[in-house]
């Protein structure tokens, strides 16, 4: 029988502005305009700083690079929040690693948060992230619990292409936690996650840590699991901070969050999106042990609901390219030659 407590809004307030941190991974790629980032930046930082009682509970993550750091120092020193900086660029995961670690033995949060610095993650939003998480740690009696927000439309502020390779890879994901739920005789927990869409919003930039769950996913090993590093840092971010995080008990919440229309500033453009959108498959798939031929099913399962494919030919041609990329990673050849999979007649 579950026991209900609800806290209140004073509550909750108490636990956002004294006990929450925040972690914002900072880089400034060459090939894009630093004056927008910079600006956008500031912008986070300005907002996040009204939400929080000392600002220094916010950690400015710099990742590397040659561009930004002095934009970085001004705004620790402007707004006081703290900084952290690593000596060269390795991806976002190590970002907002240093920064979860910094918090933790230099501010002892209840809570800490991750959000991008793109001015797409709002700051009065985050109230809800700890409510909820107040809400499953209350009921579930609980101390580890993930919150993601979930972007209403994923297509609308990251374009129709990002949103459909996400929406794959979100799709294989919860395909794959099921699996592993299964053979690991360990139910897989979404009474709090499930109420939105039939997937959860895994890749999501915007995502809520209780402390004891922080501990366990930023202090282990890496599980690079046979990919590279670039797969692991980079492009599977946010599948490697959501699997880590359930692998160690974690309760999976879920609240809605806002975002721009179109996104003012994005790396997307720079990247080999095949690979990107492989990557975010073929970690998660790996680290949990899935085997190949559920992994080349699920593709097949999942690839001709897409919109993308009806894009003819570059839609289809670049996800039969992520499908030939993905089963390659476990040593699978098609089980055909053609760039067209088996699909209903009719709908």
């Amino acid at each position: 029988m579950v026991t209900q407590r609800n806290y209140t809004c004073e509550e909750a307030f108490t636990v956002l502005r004294e006990r929450t941190g925040v972690v914002i991974p900072v880089f400034f790629p060459d090939a894009v305009d630093i004056s927008i980032g910079e600006s956008l930046l500031e912008d986070t930082v300005s907002l996040f700083c009204t939400q929080v009682k000392d600002p220094g509970t916010i950690c400015l993550s710099f990742d590397g690079g040659h561009a930004g750091l002095d934009r970085v120092k001004r705004l620790a020193e402007e707004y006081g929040v703290s900084t952290v900086t690593a000596p060269v660029n390795t991806g976002k995961l190590s970002a907002v690693t240093n920064g979860m670690r910094f918090l933790m033995e230099h501010r002892n949060p209840e809570f800490l948060a991750a959000v991008d610095q793109d001015g797409d993650h709002f700051a009065n939003e985050l109230m809800n992230f700890v409510r909820a998480a107040l809400h499953i740690t209350a009921c579930a009696r609980i101390e580890r619990v993930l919150v993601l927000g979930r972007r209403i439309s994923r297509h609308r502020p990251m374009g129709f292409l990002r949103g459909e390779l996400e929406e794959l890879a979100d799709r294989m994901l919860l395909d794959a936690l099921q699996y592993h739920a299964a053979v690991t005789h360990t139910p897989l927990r979404m009474e709090c996650a499930n109420m939105f869409d039939e997937y959860p919003d895994f890749h999501s930039g915007y995502k809520l840590f209780s402390a004891p769950l922080a501990q366990s996913v930023f202090y282990g090993e890496p599980q690079l699991c046979g990919v590279s590093g670039d797969c692991y840092h980079r492009h599977a971010v946010e599948a490697v901070m959501t699997v880590e995080a359930l692998a160690h008990g974690a309760y999976l919440g879920v609240v809605n969050r806002s975002t721009i229309n179109e996104q003012p500033i994005s790396t997307f453009g720079l990247v080999d999106r095949v690979h990107l959108a492989a990557d975010k498959i073929i970690w998660p798939c790996k680290r949990l042990d899935i085997p190949p031929a559920f992994v080349e099913q699920w593709l097949a399962n999942h690839i001709p609901r897409l919109m993308l494919q009806t894009f003819s030919p570059d839609g289809k041609k670049e996800l039969m390219a992520i499908r030939r990329t993905v089963l390659a990673a476990f040593g699978k050849e098609p089980y055909d030659d053609s760039d067209t999979l088996f699909q209903p007649l009719f709908i």
